[in-house]
């Protein structure tokens, strides 16, 4: 049997932003939220993590406070928002009106001009996963990542359509729980009551 934790970084520096790729650091609060999310809690045996600066430093804190070993995949980067990176909603909602609720409805048909294909981050991040599983049967990970990352390793343990993954809220810091065990992945819980919404 083997666990994997999948974090949400916190809060970056400039609030709410469909970031992307952009490489923005924790805020304060980001930091506070990622703390509260693991208080307590070691049951971990190695840290993976996105290179994004808002996962990359706390992962980077977290490994040497607890003494575990740590490693950065590319894959599990944020889906890239083509236009919209580094852009609020309101932004978006203001140059292009009607957008930001036509890419909720439809993830794979209304992306951002430029944006990463659906198809495509989803079978990247879904590499990451099977190379992890392969890696390190077994273990208790924790995965550092971001929301999108989040959405298609559920898609990828409930064999649910990529286009339905965005109906899942991932709040800042939160933690989720996959179990693989024989050969199957199970969510044993999304959410985390100690992170700050």
């Amino acid at each position: 049997m083997m666990v994997i934790d999948l974090m949400r970084h916190g809060e970056p520096v400039g609030g709410r932003r469909y970031r992307g790729q952009v490489d923005d650091p924790l805020s304060e609060k980001g930091w506070a939220q990622m703390r509260a999310a693991v208080a307590g809690a070691t049951p971990w045996t190695r840290i993976v993590s996105s290179p994004l600066a808002r996962c990359r430093a706390f992962a980077e804190a977290l490994a040497v406070e607890r003494g575990l070993p740590l490693e950065f995949d590319a894959r599990l980067m944020e889906g890239g928002f083509g236009a919209w990176e580094g852009r609020s909603a309101a932004e978006i909602e203001t140059a292009n009106p009607g957008a930001v609720a036509r890419f909720k409805a439809d993830p794979v048909g209304a992306r951002p001009p430029g944006a990463e294909p659906l198809e495509d981050f989803h079978a990247r991040v879904t590499a990451a996963l099977d190379a992890l599983v392969a890696r390190y049967a077994g273990g208790h990970l924790l995965v550092v990542g971001h929301a999108g990352v989040m959405r298609m390793a559920l898609a990828w343990t409930l064999q649910m359509p990529v286009a339905h993954a965005y109906r899942i809220d991932v709040a800042p810091a939160t933690l989720t729980r996959l179990r693989i065990d024989g050969g199957q992945t199970s969510l044993i819980f999304h959410g985390n009551p100690r992170a700050e919404p």
